[in-house]
């Protein structure tokens, strides 16, 4: 029996043992309800709503303090012996490179060709508004990690649900803290597993196929996706064996070096069709108000928007807080508004930019329907037309996406997993061995149903996570104030002047 065979055999029996179990929770999790002509999933109006209730509740955290945010990720205000395993700034790139991927090239596709150049605006809406629900979770993922005595850091929601839920609400708040920890960390798993590795090993090697001579090329045979996926799996496993210090070197490194590629071929597409700028801007403004042949008018531009953003971002789902959780620091919001940078640059940025090389370099190409919905090729068309080398371009910039999403997810899981199963020597070789094996699987199989699963497990974390936000929020709160009470005495300390100097004053 060949390879093809077997994988292919391994695929249809995984699909026809776990589809009704991917279905069902499929439909549960993204459960929709009909609005304005169009369905928004509730998951969707949930995270929203949170980032809404954040912005409202910590005054507009990420506008007051985004040059406060900058400066931090500069290393302005860090302290000499402070507990943790990275700085600011690889951090903050271990996390956007767990975010950064496919949904910022081909989700923003799908979005316009679904929503109308409008849903970019919306997009940028939910962006905005996940800036601060990022910082929450973030400021909750340091201040109650767990710092090792070999030195290493483990946080997320796996931590700050039990701890934070005792110290507020005593042994009740214990007992229940302890099942959400397990049910997190039980689906960051899950997730870390199937959709952090197995699909972007997928889809990383699909692509490279694409642009290697298809099926018939020297990467289409079988032999030639096993020989793929030995060598992601290689580079991820030595990778992984450094943990976080060496996933942020080689993140700190990856991270810019893909934002570059990317946002540059952006910036010459729109630097060549620089007078059709101003109309690409008014089309999706006006857009987003009075959009032309979107199903549901401007709701189901806002819906489509809001839901693309929300799937790119992963602000309120507590993948992020895992790996800022290892940063050097004595005041945990130092790092919480250091995140709120995160779906500033994956969404605002980096996915305007895709949206607007779509509307700027050929209006006419997407076609507005939900049966003709276009994904990274219409991406590479608009590229295409001033970067006819472009789709080779594009396979690089997914190929690091991918490894970048990778290495993260890899490093999410194993905390998820030391959680559950304990710290020892054997327990992490056992994952990472797992882990790579994965790596190698991707590239041979698709196993699409149980990636569909990882999703829905992955979205019912939101659900959890963001009700201990809720009941956190106050710890947020003052630990907001101590960090700003110690910019100011910091600052009192210097002739430095700095524009969030007013707001620091006015905060505490």
């Amino acid at each position: 029996m060949s390879l093809e065979s077997i994988t292919t055999s391994v695929d249809e029996a995984v699909s026809g043992f776990f589809e009704p179990i991917a279905t069902w929770l499929g439909e549960v999790v993204f459960y929709a309800v009909p609005v304005g002509g169009t369905d928004l999933p509730l998951i969707v109006a949930w995270l929203v709503v949170a980032g809404l209730v954040f912005t409202t509740w910590f005054g507009l955290v990420q506008l007051k303090h985004f040059k406060l945010a900058v400066n931090t990720v500069r290393g302005k205000y860090d302290e000499k012996g402070s507990a943790g395993e990275v700085n600011h700034f690889q951090a903050l790139t271990a996390a956007v490179s767990g975010t950064v991927g496919l949904g910022n090239i081909a989700g923003v596709a799908v979005a316009v060709s679904i929503g109308g150049p409008g849903a970019t605006f919306w997009m940028i809406v939910c962006g905005l508004l996940g800036m601060a629900t990022k910082f929450v979770e973030v400021t909750l993922g340091v201040k109650y990690r767990e710092v090792h005595e070999d030195g290493t850091v483990s946080g997320g929601p796996m931590h700050y649900l039990p701890k934070g839920l005792t110290e507020r609400f005593g042994s009740n708040g214990a007992k229940l803290g302890k099942v959400l920890a397990i049910l997190a960390s039980v689906m960051i798993l899950f997730f870390g597993l199937f959709g952090g590795n197995l699909f972007q090993v997928n889809q990383s090697y699909t692509q490279l196929v694409s642009v290697a001579g298809g099926e018939d090329g020297a990467l289409g045979s079988s032999a030639g996706a096993l020989f793929f996926g030995i060598l992601v799996a290689a580079l991820v496993g030595i990778v992984l064996l450094g943990g976080i210090r060496s996933i942020a070197s080689v993140t700190s490194r990856l991270v810019p070096a893909m934002a570059i590629i990317y946002i540059a071929a952006c910036l010459v597409v729109i630097a060549v069709h620089v007078t059709e700028l101003p109309s690409a801007v008014s089309a999706i403004i006006e857009g987003a108000f009075n959009p032309e042949g979107v199903a549901g008018g401007v709701i189901g531009a806002l819906i489509v928007g809001f839901k693309r953003a929300a799937f790119s971002n992963e602000a309120g789902l507590g993948s992020a807080p895992i790996a800022h959780a290892a940063v050097k620091t004595k005041h945990p919001a130092s790092e919480g508004l250091v995140a709120l940078l995160e779906p500033f640059i994956d969404t605002v940025i980096i996915c305007t930019m895709t949206a607007l090389t779509i509307v700027i370099a050929n209006p006419a190409s997407y076609r507005i329907g939900e049966d003709d919905v276009a994904g990274v090729t219409l991406t590479s068309d608009a590229f295409e037309t001033v970067l006819p080398w472009f789709p080779y371009v594009l396979t690089v910039a997914v190929m690091l996406f991918a490894i970048s999403t990778v290495l993260t997810w890899g490093y999410y899981g194993l905390k998820a997993w030391t959680y559950l199963f304990g710290r020892s020597k054997a327990s992490e070789v056992t994952y990472k061995s797992l882990y790579t094996l994965f790596a190698v699987a991707g590239s041979l199989l698709t196993l699409q149903t149980l990636i569909d699963l990882a999703d829905a497990v992955l979205f019912m974390l939101a659900v959890i996570n963001i009700i201990g936000l809720y009941l956190l929020a106050p710890v947020v709160k003052r630990e907001l104030n101590s960090f700003l009470e110690f910019v100011r005495a910091r600052k009192a300390g210097t002739d430095e002047e700095d524009d969030d100097q007013e707001s620091v004053k006015t905060t505490v």
